[in-house]
This record gives C-alpha cells, structure tokens and sequence, in this order.
C-alpha cells in the first residue's frame, strides 16, 4: 500500500477553495481514498494547521479539518528523538523560512522511507519530496 505525507499546506489548500493548490490538494484526497493511500502526518502538522486555520479562516474550518480531513490520516506523535533530528536540520539548513514542523516532517519521512507529500510549499520541492 502507498505511504504518502500530509502537510499543512495541503490541509489549508482543501479547505480554502480560492487557494491555488486547491484544486489538486482536493484531487489528491479523492484518490488517496479510492486507491486507499496510507496517508501519514504528525502532531506538528496538526498544531501548525490548528493555529493556521484558526488564525486565518475561523473555527468553522478548524471544525472541518478535525471532521473530514484529518480522520484520513494516521497522526504520528514525534518524540523526543524525532524532534532533536528535526532541530538539527533546521539549525544545520539556518533557512529563516524553513519552520521546524517542515524540518521534522522530512525527517520522519526519511525514517519511513516516505517520498511522496500532499503538499504545496517549496521545501518539500528542494528536499526532492514529489506529489503522488
């Protein structure tokens, strides 16, 4: 069974219908669950999506994300080892807009062989982490 990521961004461009990556996050969801990917993300994400769609959009979609979105995921806690690996990377990387929970993920998708991520953000890019 495919393993695949999911990142922040792929859980606001769902539920924000004039984000850009709209349209292929959604399509992305709808084939995960006809082809039945293991779709994979942790706390961190889901902290920094919490506070992003909070922040941005309102409870409304915090409320939707926690409904319909994230019960398609398996949510992974990153422990202590997982965080150190993370906060080395981002230290080593010393990129002022790489974010620790980008940093973790990519070391959690290293731990579990993972290479493909629903996501719409550059880092993903840069470490060679591609779309489904």
């Amino acid at each position: 069974m495919k393993s695949v990521f999911v990142d922040s961004s792929a859980f606001y461009a769902v539920l924000t219908t004039t984000d850009p990556f709209y349209p292929q996050a959604r399509a992305l969801f709808e084939q995960a669950e006809r082809e039945r990917w293991t779709l994979l993300t942790t706390n961190y994400v889901v902290h920094e999506t919490w506070a992003l769609l909070q922040a941005r959009m309102g409870w409304k979609a915090v409320d939707d994300f926690l409904d319909v979105f994230l019960p398609l995921c398996r949510v992974e806690f990153v422990d202590p080892v997982l965080h150190a690996a993370g906060v080395a990377r981002c230290r080593q990387a010393h990129l002022r807009e790489l974010s620790l929970t980008d940093c973790v993920s990519f070391e959690f998708m290293r731990t579990h062989d993972i290479t493909e991520a629903i996501a719409h953000d550059a880092h993903f890019a840069h470490e060679k982490i591609a779309l489904p």
